[in-house]
């Protein structure tokens, strides 16, 4: 048994133990599960729409009422427009299932272990029972010696971990000293006639840097980190201006599948700040959700498997609704990866991809990307809002092709929840 299965265990115990208070019946509600099996631990979320007194909101649980018992879940408020209230189900719900669940104001919260977000000089790093998921540089990172400072930059992921401990990401590679993790610029940018590159930051005509952070939740559901990062233009005669403002929304799960897992989702808005269109011309890289996997990953052990059954060497230029890639570290039998799905909203879904083949680099090295500019451009007009939407099933061991598209069909059809019996 896992150290994460262990977990799961004894927080089940624990509900049923909290399952023995009493709580103050709210409201019902019932869950509708759609053609898919819905997998166990997974989060979905109930609309409080202010049905809720403000100083209440805190003692907010859900049960799952099946036959004569009601089973208390694990349960997070979180204080949005409107407010919501996030809980994990107590077991997978079958096809066409028919659930009732109940919103009670507890008079005993249920204990849980809570991913928590921890920050240092450098890092915010989100946390599970003492396992590091991962980090967001919120500090400029240097540059190895010798390499031109224009290379320094903050505002991206690294690393992130396994539950394992293995490190799927790597920042600045030799070849490519502006890949950093997971992280998202804007290649062939036009702004007034103007050529802007927010990728290649070598160029110095662009660069992303984090500019704040918006908000911190840690909880029993999930832990998030909500910040904002700035796109910054380096004009002609020397001074700089911010194009594009970026919201990152950045929330972790443990989850019980495969030999363990998280779930990782990463919502980023963007917002043209300028009085001008920007325009995000056609390119094979550029924005979405791009990845530099670990330098241990190379052409011998490294694979890739799409939604339309695409592999490492087919993959690039191709549409996809999910992409697996995954690796050894130790071993061939010491595999991790990770599954990107792509939501149905994103612009251009299903997303076409930028994914390296073999031959790319002279080791094999991996490089994968969701990239909405990759057949189309793009204009970002002023005053708007644009939404990008990714989840990140990040795994110890390996995943079936059906149960990755399982996975996607959770991720892109939850459930439906509606009041009432």
């Amino acid at each position: 048994m896992t150290r994460q299965n262990h977990k799961i265990i004894t927080i089940l115990f624990f509900a049923f133990i909290a399952s023995l208070c009493s709580a103050e019946l709210l409201q019902r509600f019932t869950l509708q599960n759609g053609s898919t099996p819905y997998l166990s631990q997974q989060p979905m979320s109930i609309s409080l729409d202010g049905n809720v007194k403000q100083n209440e909101l805190e003692e907010l649980a859900v049960y799952e009422v099946r036959e004569d018992s009601k089973i208390p879940l694990r349960s997070q408020v979180y204080q949005d427009s409107p407010d919501r209230i996030w809980f994990i189900p107590s077991q997978s719900i079958a096809a066409n299932e028919k659930l009732s669940l109940e919103l009670h104001a507890a008079s005993q919260i249920t204990s849980h272990t809570p991913v928590t977000v921890q920050k240092d000089e450098q890092t915010f790093t989100l946390v599970w029972d003492d396992q590091k998921i991962l980090s967001y540089y919120h500090a400029l990172h240097p540059v190895p010696e010798g390499v031109d400072p224009v290379f320094r930059r903050s505002g991206f992921l690294h690393p992130l971990y396994s539950p394992a401990g293995h490190v799927f990401t790597q920042i600045q590679p030799p070849d490519h000293y502006h890949h950093y993790g997971i992280w998202n610029p804007w290649t062939r940018t036009n702004i007034e006639g103007q050529q802007v590159d927010f990728w290649n930051i070598g160029e110095k005509q662009g660069t992303v840097r984090f500019a704040k952070l918006l908000s911190t939740v840690s909880g029993p559901v999930f832990g998030s980190l909500q910040v904002q990062q700035e796109h910054v233009q380096f004009l002609p005669d020397g001074s700089e201006r911010v194009a594009i403002n970026e919201i990152w929304d950045l929330r972790a799960s443990p989850f019980s599948i495969a030999s363990g897992a998280w779930i990782v989702d990463l919502t980023c808005t963007l917002s043209n700040v300028l009085s001008v269109p920007i325009e995000l011309e056609q390119y094979r890289y550029g924005g979405g959700l791009g990845f530099r996997a670990t330098e241990e990953w190379n052409k011998d052990n490294c694979k890739v498997l799409t939604s339309e059954g695409k592999t490492r060497n087919e993959a690039d230029g191709t549409r996809a609704r999910w992409c697996d890639v995954r690796g050894a570290f130790d071993g061939p039998e010491d595999t991790s990866g990770i599954l990107f799905l792509s939501h149905t909203a994103n612009r251009e879904h299903p997303e076409p991809m930028r994914v390296w083949p073999e031959n790319i680099v002279e080791n094999g090295g991996m490089f994968f990307e969701f990239c909405p500019i990759r057949l189309n451009g793009w204009t970002l007009q002023p005053d708007q809002d644009y939404i990008l939407r990714y989840r990140m099933i990040v795994y110890d061991g390996t995943l079936e092709p059906e149960t990755m598209e399982r996975l996607w069909k959770n991720y892109t059809q939850p459930p439906v929840i509606t009041s009432g019996d």
